[in-house]
């Protein structure tokens, strides 16, 4: 039915003037369940849909997007756009991939939970009560929450371009979450855990994420504010993976033609210790970021960003990769009724090292778990950011610290990361294991 669809919409493109034109269909439900302190709060089902439009005339081209699929609908959306893009202006960058170049069978990345029924509404509740009664239970200092979810989603996606091309495939991604709040003397701190995957089976007992997130909750009681200083910095893997996003937002090709990337003219430079190496694979199965093909139909495979500290490829679409004189890295995504760039699955790769030895080899430190705000300037690089976590003395996690703020350099925080860990697991699209940074300036009061 979408490729039928897709094939009608993309004819009549044709018909109205266009000299090539693709379109993405996107189909998704979703629902929901929460509760707080064991009660409903809420119990949600969505259905949603979108078809986004591309069209050329030449080199100029327009996009459009609805989500209504009738066919008066689709017929004016058609329309217009194929009119916009004759009044467009040229831009010699502009046009589908090669057609040769598209991806002639999709492979099976195990992206979609097939076994079993769906949960109802009652089961999704009782999840969510699950993982909030465990965090609650762990400690007597739990004394509240902020509330737990269970969350589910199945997505199919379709893919065609005038050039005859037409391929799709399925996705589900099921998520656990829980925040918690802890009592002590006056003192009050939350903090928060989830599970998330693309087989239902496959997520973390509802009662263990409880109990983690009540774990990071408790050690944050009797929080202290400390005087600034420059100290070596550790972060937890959380924390972690929001440098790689950062880096990865850098690297990618809307940034860099747009003169707005501290990563700029750096290809095949040493942008960061040897220790770190960045990779984007699509092609982990069941991974949470997999897909077998980009937002063009081009078939994606690993990429290494950085490797042993050099930076050795960029993430690129079609159109950047063409304003940039390069060739895409197969990284297009569908963003509304345009398209961008964005990762898959992307990994900073684990080295030997125990999260254990990492805290041990500092003497006086912070242990990052919380990041707090948003710091980073794209275009120089610098980077400032509210922290929480845990002061390290003595090679030991020592006491809770609050209200700080990590400030540096995000080109010399990465070249100047000395250690990473071996604790990579693979939670989320962006992960990363903990490392640890020489020296950075830990700001107080």
């Amino acid at each position: 039915m979408k490729f039928e669809l897709l094939a009608s919409v993309l004819k009549r493109a044709l018909e109205r003037g266009a000299t090539a034109a693709d379109g993405f269909v996107m189909e998704e439900s979703e629902g929901s369940a929460s509760v707080r302190m064991g009660e409903v709060e809420t119990v949600t089902h969505a259905h949603d849909q979108r078809l986004s439009l591309r069209v050329f005339a030449g080199r100029a081209s327009a996009a459009a997007s609805t989500s209504d699929f009738s066919r008066d609908s689709l017929e004016r959306l058609v329309d217009e756009a194929t009119s916009l893009a004759k009044v467009t202006a040229e831009d010699p960058c502009a046009g589908l991939p090669d057609p040769q170049e598209l991806i002639a069978r999709a492979p099976d990345l195990d992206l979609e939970d097939t076994a079993g029924e769906e949960l109802t509404p009652e089961q999704k509740v009782e999840l969510a009560r699950q993982c909030e009664a465990a965090a609650l239970a762990s400690d007597p200092r739990i004394t509240n929450s902020e509330g737990a979810e269970h969350h589910d989603r199945r997505t199919h996606y379709a893919y065609a371009t005038s050039h005859g091309f037409a391929q799709g495939y399925g996705a589900t991604r099921f998520d656990v979450s829980v925040t918690p709040v802890a009592t002590q003397n006056g003192d009050m701190q939350r903090d928060y855990w989830s599970s998330s995957a693309r087989k239902r089976l496959r997520l973390e007992d509802p009662a263990a994420v409880g109990r983690t997130a009540a774990r990071r909750a408790l050690r944050r009681l009797g929080a202290r504010k400390i005087k600034t200083v420059e100290v070596p910095v550790v972060f937890d893997p959380e924390s972690a993976a929001s440098l790689v996003r950062a880096l990865a937002a850098a690297a990618s090709g809307p940034s860099l033609y747009r003169r707005s990337s501290f990563l700029l003219d750096r290809l095949g430079a040493k942008i960061a210790s040897p220790v770190v190496t960045i990779v984007d694979d699509p092609l982990i199965p069941g991974g949470l970021g997999s897909r077998p093909f980009d937002g063009e139909g081009l078939p994606t495979g690993r990429t290494t960003l950085v490797g042993a500290g050099v930076l050795e490829s960029y993430l690129l679409d079609t159109y950047s990769a063409r304003k940039l004189g390069l060739t895409s890295t197969h990284h297009a995504s569908r963003d509304g009724s345009g398209v961008s760039v964005s990762t898959s699955n992307l990994m900073l790769l684990p080295g030997r090292d125990t999260p254990e030895a990492l805290i041990r080899s500092v003497k006086q430190g912070l242990y990052v778990t919380e990041l707090i705000g948003f710091g980073v300037n794209s275009v120089t690089g610098d980077y400032s950011r509210g922290a929480a976590g845990l002061w390290i003395e003595g090679g030991e996690l020592a006491y809770a610290v609050e209200e700080v703020t990590v400030a540096g350099n995000l080109l010399e925080m990465f070249a100047t990361i000395e250690a990473v860990a071996d604790d990579l697991t693979l939670r989320e699209r962006t992960v990363a294991p903990t490392l640890k940074i020489g020296r950075m300036v830990v700001a107080g009061h």
